[in-house]
């Protein structure tokens, strides 16, 4: 195996091992968190009918404005703001949080606490 299949072979365990210890109910949904080199994005999945219930990310005309001139931390609290007002509007306050194959750390908790301040209960 080369190196760079190995790479994804950990990375798609830790996905697996991560997602094996979610619970998933209708009451609460899962935020689940993608983190690439520049971008960062954040989904609330109903995983009974396997829909998307809302979504922010750092990609697009929406956040533009609010990300100009920001750090990759600083752009991920801000996704995690809008994640967390998008699922007020919904009436959401409980999600289980999915980080996926990145640990908790640098962007994905930045996100997560601006999550956190703006109301979602993990």
């Amino acid at each position: 195996m080369s190196q760079q299949e190995d790479k994804k072979v950990r990375r798609q365990r830790r996905l697996w091992h991560v997602r094996g210890k979610i619970r998933r109910t209708t009451a609460r949904p899962r935020l689940s968190v993608f983190r690439s080199s520049k971008h960062i994005s954040a989904q609330i999945i109903d995983d009974n009918t396997g829909r998307t219930l809302c979504a922010a990310t750092s990609v697009g005309k929406e956040a533009a404005p609010q990300l100009v001139g920001k750090k990759k931390s600083e752009k991920a609290a801000v996704v995690g703001a809008a994640i967390a007002a998008k699922a007020k509007e919904l009436g959401l306050e409980e999600v289980v949080f999915d980080r996926g194959y990145a640990r908790y750390h640098g962007r994905v908790k930045a996100l997560a606490d601006a999550a956190r301040a703006g109301g979602l209960k993990f």
